[in-house]
């Protein structure tokens, strides 16, 4: 081959090998995006159905019109939520994916997160710097200060609590993982209400801006502002980057390559010279870590917070794990998005309905848990999860 040609060749390598980087990085945010289209497209429909076949039923009140008017801000809503389980589920499937058990106590990492939120912002007001501090420095010091913290205690955990039982029966693992749940809830309540922060924490910021007004859409005589607040708009745009980083680690470095030769078969990638341990409290530590930050993302934008404030959307974070297929990372992003949008919509949407009969936010637990069963009845393995059969 001359020199001409070896070049070519190079060149065209180098291209494929971008290319296919790229895909590796972009190709799970697409997926995410065609379900994030898909269910805004297919829930809108059955409202503005549902909108239309009741329509006339109320004098109060225009049915379709209250359902498009509030409609691009469920959407909106919606995507924050989804976002928040997805977050919280990369922890849990990543465990799963290498040690195949679940990790109960990492709702507990989250709210540990927050709380690291709390801590830093009551440090700053107390110093008298927090009204002066730049807002996009706070916000990326607490996620990572948070992402640390929550990271280095999930590593402590694998280390005394889990390593030993590795061996054990699954059962016994899934115990001591409720066990370290409750343990850090109280542990967490022992310390706030010992310190300034208090059982309720309050979690300061500096002015991070007001909402942003994304679109005004002209419905008749009226005019919808889309509108989304300054610190969900933080919240959405901090997890895409952070989903970003998430595939390049695993799908492009050397390091992720390991992580799932350990998924794929422990004992081989042993033999191989992978230092299994090493890569198990790895992937805790990257689990933790992303869990941290949610939490700490969670306590800039709800701006209160508790030590049980992490049980309910870590079992939520599991549901939309399992929803999007156990194991399977891009799954728990996608189970994430379906499972909070089936919450937003049937929150917002079930009290307009059923004119307040029936409180929205109170059934839509029920609702998403109810379609989690219908759908794992149909697809036992989730939405992006494989058919497997039991190794023997």
């Amino acid at each position: 081959m001359t020199a001409q040609g070896e070049a070519v060749s190079g060149s065209l390598g180098t291209r494929r090998s971008i290319t296919t980087i790229l895909g590796q990085i972009f190709g799970p945010l697409l997926q995410i995006f065609y379900f994030v289209i898909g269910s805004a497209v297919i829930l809108g429909a059955i409202v503005i159905i549902l909108a239309l076949l009741l329509r006339g039923t109320r004098d109060d009140i225009d049915l379709l019109q209250g359902t498009l008017i509030i409609l691009p801000q469920v959407i909106v809503d919606s995507l924050v939520r989804g976002f928040l389980y997805a977050m919280i589920a990369l922890g849990y499937t990543m465990v799963y994916g290498v040690l195949e058990f679940i990790n109960f106590a990492h709702g507990e990492i989250f709210m540990v997160g927050a709380f690291v939120s709390a801590g830093f912002g009551l440090v700053l007001a107390n110093s008298g710097a927090l009204e002066t501090f730049n807002p996009f420095a706070f916000v990326v010091i607490a996620v990572l200060l948070g992402a640390a913290v929550s990271g280095t205690l999930a590593v402590s955990i694998e280390r005394v609590a889990y390593r030993p039982m590795r061996n054990s029966p699954r059962l016994v693992l899934l115990i001591s993982t409720i066990g370290m749940s409750l343990l850090l809830q109280d542990l967490v309540r022992i310390i706030a209400t010992m310190t300034p922060l208090g059982f309720n924490a309050r979690v300061q910021t500096p002015n991070l801006g007001s909402a942003l007004t994304l679109a005004q859409i002209p419905l008749g005589e009226r005019t919808i502002n889309v509108i989304i607040d300054s610190r969900s708009l933080i919240f959405i745009l901090a997890s895409i980057v952070m989903l970003i980083f998430l595939n390049y680690l695993v799908n492009v470095t050397r390091m992720g390559k390991a992580i799932r030769a350990v998924a794929q078969d422990m004992p081989t990638a042993s033999l191989m010279g992978i230092n299994v341990n090493n890569i198990i409290a790895l992937t805790f530590l990257i689990g933790g870590a992303l869990g941290g930050a949610a939490g700490v993302l969670f306590g800039i934008r709800v701006q209160a917070i508790n030590p049980y404030v992490g049980f309910l959307p870590g079992v939520k974070a599991f549901t939309a794990a399992v929803l999007g297929g156990i194991g399977n990372i891009t799954g728990a992003m996608v189970g994430g998005i379906v499972l909070g949008f089936l919450e937003a919509f049937v929150a917002s949407y079930l009290s307009l309905f059923t004119a307040g009969q029936f409180a929205g936010a109170n059934y839509a637990d029920i609702a998403a848990f109810s379609i989690l069963i219908i759908i794992l009845i149909f697809k036992p393995e989730g939405l992006l999860g494989e058919a497997t059969t039991q190794k023997v």
